[in-house]
């Protein structure tokens, strides 16, 4: 089975460095250029991840942090200095272990292969999702907003997930009742308005971001 490897660093001659190397040696190579853009990458999955600290819009840290609930794959920092408060600092929010700049490419080869090695207990992939101060756990149907629990319903979560899992695209009540219900369902596509309505108001307990837009007439869609 090739492991899936994903490669973080807003330098892009690191990353290129990085990737034709880990190619080579057999991995499956993902690549982001900055924080925003590896949370969308999570979802795809890494076995193990390399994250440069020093990002202009999320730093590293941040990254970990964010993600560190949802997986249980190694992270390792990528940094061109270190010292031993920002090791201890690393380790809190959920470091596996530190590469330090400029490093070798075998010995980094040969320390993410052992990371592997011990990561050899079988991992609960979970379908992950980050919108903002939002991330949705579609496995485990979680919502948690800046880190806290959003409690929601079977069918809350349900329109949640169409509407998420569909952003953008806006869906008329009828549909949305349509899927999320059935078409034997028992009720009428009023019964959209009070559950959103219901998730509207817990979402609101813990961001001030409108995640599901009304598109007057037309329906709601979801705004990540």
């Amino acid at each position: 089975m090739t492991n899936k490897i994903l490669l973080v660093d807003d330098e892009k001659g690191v990353v290129d460095v990085m990737k034709d190397y880990f190619q080579l040696s057999g991995y499956q190579v993902m690549t982001a250029y900055s924080g925003t853009e590896a949370l969308t990458k999570i979802q795809r999955q890494p076995d193990i991840i390399l994250l440069d600290i020093n990002m202009p819009d999320i730093d590293g840290l941040t990254v970990c942090q964010t993600i560190r609930e949802h997986i249980t794959c190694p992270i390792l920092f990528l940094t061109a200095r270190i010292e031993t408060a920002d090791k201890i600092k690393g380790f809190s929010v959920g470091a596996d272990d530190y590469i330090v700049k400029p490093f070798d490419l075998d010995e980094l080869g040969a320390r993410v292969a052992a990371h592997l090695r011990r990561e050899n207990r079988k991992q609960e992939h979970s379908m992950l999702r980050f919108f903002g101060d939002m991330a949705i756990d579609y496995t485990k149907r979680e919502v948690t907003i800046n880190g806290a629990p959003v409690v929601l319903s079977k069918k809350e979560f349900d329109i949640v997930e169409l509407l998420s899992v569909n952003a953008g695209q806006v869906f008329d009540r009828e549909r949305i009742y349509e899927i999320v219900w059935g078409i034997d369902g028992d009720g009428n596509s009023d019964t959209i308005m009070e559950h959103i309505r219901k998730v509207r108001s817990k979402f609101a307990m813990l961001t001030m971001h409108s995640y599901i837009d009304t598109v007057w007439g037309m329906g709601y869609k979801w705004n990540g």
